[in-house]
């Protein structure tokens, strides 16, 4: 790993191999997620099943966590040293000319997913933490859906998921590409579908995400 990241291009290759990971993860999240919508028993069953599963919990949730903490602190460190590397600041040089406000500002957008995902955690994982490790209660099959459905009994905390997750579509619709030219998909055969297909994946995953916070908000 410290070989992969000593350089610019290993850099940003390894943040673009975790953000693959996140996207299927994502993708993955919203599936589970969207079954609250139409079954409770369903969402029930796949929560259970995620929450007490050994692989899931001890293998695919700590690779989940480096690949979150990694892709946002590899993020940081390469913005930095563009900066430091950039003798003329895009004000200077009129970067809107041949990029979007989204390419310039992938920080900003980064450091606010960054912070809804620690409000995300104390919603989620630290209360589910606590049930199962803390309190040490017996498993409870029935209680995932209720708990999900109370999270968005206010509306400040849907719009604050709203805010954020059209955050991540502009974040998403600059990223999804971007990784996969990092990566070396750079062929004029593939750049327009690979385009294409990110911003669907930019537009749908978000919206997802949205409808299942205003569905269980106005389902009160």
């Amino acid at each position: 790993m410290a070989g992969l990241t000593s350089s610019s291009i290993g850099r940003k290759y390894a943040m673009a191999l975790s953000a693959m990971f996140l996207l299927i993860f994502l993708l993955m999240h919203l599936s589970t997620n969207m079954t609250s919508v139409f079954s409770e028993d369903v969402f029930n069953s796949a929560s259970h099943f995620m929450g007490y599963n050994p692989a899931v919990q001890f293998l695919m949730q700590p690779i989940l966590m480096f690949a979150v903490v990694f892709h946002f602190a590899m993020g940081f460190i390469l913005e930095i040293r563009n900066n430091k590397a950039r003798p003329i600041k895009y004000a200077d040089n009129k970067g809107s000319a041949n990029s979007t406000w989204m390419s310039r500002n992938m920080i900003i957008s980064g450091a606010v997913i960054l912070a809804f995902l620690a409000l995300h955690f104390y919603d989620f994982w630290f209360p589910e933490m606590n049930f199962k490790y803390i309190e040490g209660n017996v498993p409870n099959e029935t209680r995932y859906w209720e708990e999900l459905h109370h999270k968005f009994h206010d509306l400040w905390r849907v719009v604050l998921y709203v805010v954020a997750f059209g955050l991540l579509g502009l974040h998403l619709a600059h990223g999804f590409q971007s990784s996969f030219q990092s990566v070396g998909a750079r062929h004029p055969k593939y750049t327009p579908v690979i385009k294409a297909f990110g911003n669907w994946y930019s537009i749908l995953i978000p919206l997802g995400f949205i409808f299942i916070a205003v569905f269980h908000y106005v389902t009160q």
